[in-house]
């Protein structure tokens, strides 16, 4: 099997996420922990205009990492290796702008107004003895010049959007609910219209009908503000149904990248399929879900080849070879990769049966 290159990972990745220029570009980015603890392993993603790009898998598997690497929020020990991660905003000079080669004062500038964050717990994101109103302020006094009675309006405008009333503008984090404390959080992300906006699992913690408003009220900001999301979920079946495109993550690598309909008919790679075959189905039969034997591996000890070896039952004494760059995959349309060169959805549909049925991901539907 031929050696593939960072640079030819690069241009798949790249080339089949979209034909348009993407907003922001992550090459062959690396991050480890205490030197010897491979977190993110030369991942290659990209993010266009007014997409939704999904990342899934396992606790563990680096998705969060990588999202606060590429927004340079990580603490010691986690040490960024390799890569780079380029900003191509329309605010920005012609070229786009070196996220990881920025100095502080600049990043100050760049958080918020053109890349923002929802993070995933937001009881611990939002400070405890500030009202609403004064939190949203800073982001609002952070990057904009306003006048008293604009700022108040914008205040107003931003609660208005996500579904809260106004007067709650006057409470404190704890006296709201955990639905209206992440509306707070994704108000407070779009502030000052960014153009790419990281959701952090922004919905694990709520009821399945509060999560149902909120991702129902991502959608509908998305079509009005015309923002990119890097949407981050161990939740595959959610993905389906609100992401464009969807890459899945395993022990720090991706593993498959490609547009909803072929990760949900035509996976490609076994982790992909065990994420699928984990999560009933709401049409047909009733049936056993078969989920994925073992745990995740530890990253400071990772077997050679495929990390996916110790749980896949496709595996052979050839995986232990595997280089684990994407490549597209043999059979499928354009545009859908993995980095598993032996198994492909129709080679194993006899062994996995029919990959379960999700809420269909044509449901969702862009203006």
């Amino acid at each position: 099997m031929s050696a593939v290159t960072a640079t030819d990972r690069n241009a798949k990745a790249t080339a089949g996420a979209t034909e348009r220029e993407p907003v922001l570009e992550i090459r062959d980015l690396s991050i480890v922990y205490s030197g010897d603890v491979k977190a993110v392993d030369h991942v290659d993603l990209s993010l266009a205009p007014g997409e939704t790009v999904g990342l899934a898998g396992e606790s563990g598997s680096g998705k969060s990492t990588l999202a606060l690497g590429m927004c340079r929020l990580l603490r010691p020990p986690a040490v960024i290796t390799s890569g780079s991660v380029i900003y191509r905003g329309s605010r920005v000079a012609a070229g786009g702008v070196e996220l990881l080669t920025q100095s502080s004062k600049e990043l100050r500038k760049l958080r918020w107004r053109e890349i923002s964050i929802v993070f995933q717990s937001a009881m611990n994101a939002l400070n405890p003895v500030l009202r609403i109103r004064d939190q949203l302020g800073d982001v609002l006094d952070a990057h904009l010049n306003l006048s008293s009675e604009e700022r108040h309006q914008r205040l107003e405008y931003l609660v208005d959007i996500v579904g809260i009333p106004r007067d709650r503008l006057r409470s404190y984090p704890h006296e709201l609910s955990g639905g209206m404390r992440q509306r707070v959080m994704i108000a407070m992300a779009l502030a000052v219209d960014p153009e790419v906006v990281v959701m952090d699992e922004p919905t694990t913690a709520l009821d399945v009908v509060v999560q149902r408003e909120i991702l129902a009220q991502i959608v509908e900001l998305q079509n009005e503000l015309h923002f990119g999301i890097l949407f981050i979920t161990h939740d595959l079946s959610l993905l389906l149904e609100i992401a464009d495109r969807i890459a899945v993550m395993y022990a720090g690598k991706l593993v498959e990248v490609g547009n909803a309909e072929q990760i949900h008919n035509q996976p490609a790679h076994p982790y992909t399929q065990g994420l699928l075959a984990s999560f009933p189905s709401v049409h047909g039969a009733r049936k056993e879900l078969a989920g994925i034997p073992g745990t995740p591996p530890d990253l400071s000890a990772l077997p050679p080849g495929c990390p996916f070896v110790p749980r896949c039952r496709f595996a052979t004494d050839d995986c232990r070879g595997v280089d684990m760059n994407i490549r597209p995959v043999a059979g499928s349309e354009a545009n859908h990769f993995t980095a598993c060169p032996f198994v492909t959805f129709e080679s194993s549909k006899s062994t996995t049966g029919e990959a379960p049925a999700a809420v269909a991901a044509t449901s969702r539907r862009r203006t």
